[in-house]
């Protein structure tokens, strides 16, 4: 476990990108995990989306907020579908048990984002395929810099 911590600092351009797992994404979406929390249960990472990029369907099982920094997000289908289009340079806010069909990238983006807890990817059957909280963030981060 991470030991706790009073204060803690990153430079975020000496982090280097890592691919964001293809079961949860598709379209070549990279990622940095900045910090994680294990007091709080949260994790923050910032991801690049390259243009046509998506997630996968996920329910967020905490709150999160994002800071869109770059590009163009579709969320819950965009404006057109229902949800929301977010643009750069704009902040959103995800309460407890939001649900995500698609995350999409219509143009090149980047995201800064806290999660309050896991996310739970999930299936068309609303099938539970993985849970992603702080400690399976910092396994695959460990795994993805350390090997």
């Amino acid at each position: 476990m991470k030991p706790k911590l009073t204060e803690e600092y990153v430079h975020v351009s000496s982090v280097d990108w890592q691919p964001f797992p293809e079961q949860f994404s598709e379209g070549g979406i990279r990622w940095k995990l900045l910090h994680v929390s294990p007091e709080v249960g949260a994790w923050t990472a910032i991801f690049d989306c390259p243009q046509g990029s998506s997630f996968a369907r996920h329910i967020h099982v905490g709150p999160g907020e994002y800071l869109l920094t770059k590009g163009r997000m579709e969320v819950r289908g965009g404006d057109e579908g229902g949800g929301a289009t977010a643009h750069a340079l704009g902040y959103g806010y995800e309460a407890c048990n939001a649900r995500h069909d698609r995350t999409y990238f219509p143009e090149a983006s980047e995201f800064y984002m806290t999660f309050l807890g896991p996310l739970q990817f999930i299936d068309e059957a609303e099938t539970p395929l993985a849970v992603v909280g702080w400690e399976q963030a910092q396994a695959l981060w460990d795994a993805q810099t350390k090997g």
